[in-house]
């Protein structure tokens, strides 16, 4: 790895783009050296500039900020290249948590380094590491898999592909989906999984609630509240199979019969499920009436 690049507190890193993470929702919860860099950088890219502000006066941070979102990110690249190679430095931040992850900041970063510029990580709060910690599901290993798609076909066909993964699966959604989502997860994963549901980490209104899959979306459905807010949803992983599951197969199968043609629809499933092809393919056919 090659030699980090650090700011001083009573200076700057002169071409050095800090990537900051900043709170979700408790202000208290920045780090000392997050408010370190953020006095001490030329510049301030800011998904939000009023968010930004908020934060940076609750700790008297008077800082020259411009915007950076997901729909100026490749323009505004350009002009913090020029402020890196003019010898400034930047920092980075979103609205919340850390940048880059299922927030703006990754085509930036990436021109910033592939241009030779130091960028340095300052990290801090994640919301998918915050309610993976109080989720209470085993997680040697994990996977992060940030927000699934919009729309139910493509939505139901990514759950499928992560159908028979044995460690938790840890999403992001958005509040007027969670319902719908928690519905399809249950679908293609099974009713028995758990899953818990945390809502607006670190804020006032934080809520975790555990329970069965099956039953999430009537849970969430039954009171407006529970729908407001932000969302990381935290699944149990699959449990480990000896051999050909029949029910677990027609499952992943019903999913994906109902988006592509048998063949298609059979050749996906040996991969998910790791059955044999021709039980498969017998099965795939008996779904579809012979």
């Amino acid at each position: 790895m090659g030699e980090a690049v650090h700011c001083d507190t009573d200076g700057k890193g002169m071409g050095t783009l800090y990537v900051v993470a900043t709170p979700m929702g408790n202000l208290g919860d920045v780090t000392v050296r997050a408010l370190e860099v953020l006095k001490a950088v030329d510049v301030i890219a800011a998904e939000d500039t009023r968010i930004t502000t908020r934060l940076l006066d609750r700790y008297g941070i008077h800082a020259k900020l411009i915007a950076l979102h997901e729909h100026n990110e490749q323009r505004m690249a350009g002009r913090v290249l020029d402020l890196l190679a003019a010898g400034s430095s930047v920092a980075l931040v979103s609205d919340a948590g850390t940048p880059s992850i299922s927030d703006p900041g990754t085509r930036l970063v990436g021109a910033v380094r592939a241009a030779g510029y130091g960028v340095s990580p300052v990290p801090g709060p994640n919301a998918a590491i915050a309610a993976l910690s109080a989720s209470g599901l085993e997680a040697p290993h994990f996977l992060f898999y940030g927000f699934l798609p919009s729309r139910h076909a493509e939505r139901m066909k990514e759950i499928s592909a992560l159908a028979t993964l044995t460690y938790p699966l840890v999403f992001y959604e958005a509040p007027h989906r969670v319902v719908e989502c928690t519905a399809d997860l249950a679908t293609v994963l099974g009713a028995a999984r758990r899953i818990v549901i945390a809502r607006e980490l670190t804020k006032r209104y934080e809520s975790i609630h555990d329970c069965e899959l099956g039953v999430a979306a009537e849970w969430l459905a039954a009171e407006p509240q529970r729908t407001r807010g932000e969302f990381v949803l935290v699944v149990s992983g699959a449990p480990p199979q000896a051999g050909t599951d029949v029910s677990g197969a027609r499952r992943v199968l019903e999913v994906l019969l109902s988006e592509l043609p048998v063949k298609q629809a059979v050749s996906l499933a040996v991969r998910l499920t790791d059955g044999r092809r021709n039980e498969l393919y017998d099965l795939a056919l008996s779904m579809k009436g012979g």
